[in-house]
């Protein structure tokens, strides 16, 4: 399935029919969460985990026992390359059919940090269970989903911009980059923030960070990680586009409203 189709047809899920995972996609799943390379070259640690065995729990997720997590020292840049790595394996297992949701904050979190042995310096930011949908959400799951608006997404014109933070980016004269900042619009976020505002600018995208309050956990930055998501799909999808792009930390040093800060830019293939 191309990587703009599995950007469309991935959602949040939280409810799964209770058939166990099965070896060969746990197995698959592992073998290419362990392959997965950011652009920061940080290294994660990614594992398996069972709720039965390892008593973990969350009050949000049904029919399923196997979950994935990672861990990663607490570096600068920790939560764009956990982001980006975690988008990567997300997509893949929707690939295979299996179900996930980016959870931070519902779960227990302390059983969760103890199974994975995170350690002093070191930081697990998210976990995603893995499951096959059940057929039916739950009335929790729909409740859910109408609290955070997850069916929608804010409008091209007040994500991406044209050189400057005052001038919209026209989505009718995009070519081939509309398709590509399509599948940054879809990305998922924490509460569906969307916190990611790009510009294009002399053949480079400059990813910035809207900040949200209340956004952010003791070692890391939950919207930073959102950031990372929306750049694996920006690279994801130019390459889908036949666009090469290059990861660089270049702030072009725009004048921006209060609340934005540079994150990371990509040069493209005019």
């Amino acid at each position: 399935m191309k990587v703009t189709d599995l950007i469309r047809k991935r959602r949040s899920v939280r409810s799964f029919d209770g058939k166990p995972v099965s070896d060969h996609d746990a197995e698959r799943i592992m073998e290419f969460a362990r392959k997965v390379e950011n652009p920061y070259d940080l290294a994660i640690e990614w594992e398996l985990l069972d709720a039965k065995r390892d008593g973990l729990s969350s009050p949000v997720i049904t029919g399923t026992n196997t979950w994935i997590a990672g861990k990663m020292l607490q570096v600068p840049h920790r939560e764009e390359a956990f982001g980006y790595t975690f988008e990567k394996i997300v997509l893949y297992a929707v690939s295979l059919g299996i179900g996930t949701t980016w959870i931070a904050g519902t779960m227990d979190r302390g059983a969760f940090e103890r199974t994975m042995n995170v350690r002093e310096g070191e930081v697990m930011p998210c976990v995603s269970p893995l499951g096959y949908p059940a057929s039916k959400m739950s009335f929790r799951e729909t409740m859910m989903r109408k609290g955070v608006k997850a069916d929608s997404r804010l409008p091209f014109e007040k994500l991406f911009f044209d050189g400057l933070f005052d001038r919209p980016f026209n989505e009718e004269t995009a070519g081939k980059l509309k398709d590509i900042l399509e599948a940054v619009r879809l990305g998922p976020s924490a509460v569906n923030r969307q916190p990611w505002r790009i510009v294009i600018k002399d053949n480079k995208a400059h990813f910035y960070k809207k900040a949200g309050k209340g956004m952010g956990g003791a070692n890391w930055d939950v919207q930073k990680i959102d950031i990372g998501i929306a750049m694996c799909h920006f690279e994801m999808a130019a390459a889908e586009c036949g666009i090469r792009v290059s990861f660089m930390l270049d702030d072009p040093k725009l004048m921006n409203e209060d609340g934005l800060s540079y994150i990371a830019s990509f040069s493209f293939e005019a």
